[in-house]
């Protein structure tokens, strides 16, 4: 189960994630994502509920992230230490912008 709500802040896009991003949820952010984004210069995810993220989940963040980069970037703030360390594992951490 995974609870998105978003906000915009002028040119920016605030995507608050409750719950699993995993195989199952993943395409709800995709969805959301593509019906949010345009005009948007920057996206900030706010992690701060959220409690798992699966290989799914982990590339949509980095393609998420490839194509934020074009446009004014994209940054992850509120990591719990679980996500975190899927991070760290994968190499992710290196990559994305994390706060």
């Amino acid at each position: 189960m995974l609870k998105i709500t978003t906000k915009k802040e002028g040119d920016t896009l605030v995507v608050t994630l409750d719950g699993h991003l995993d195989t199952l949820t993943t395409p709800s952010l995709k969805e959301t994502l593509d019906a949010e984004l345009p005009g948007m210069q920057k996206l900030v995810l706010d992690f701060e509920k959220l409690d798992y993220v699966s290989s799914a989940g982990l590339r949509i963040l980095q393609a998420t992230d490839k194509k934020m980069m074009s446009l004014g970037g994209m940054e992850i703030r509120n990591v719990c230490e679980l996500v975190r360390d899927a991070f760290e594992v994968t190499g992710l951490i290196d990559i994305l912008t994390v706060v």
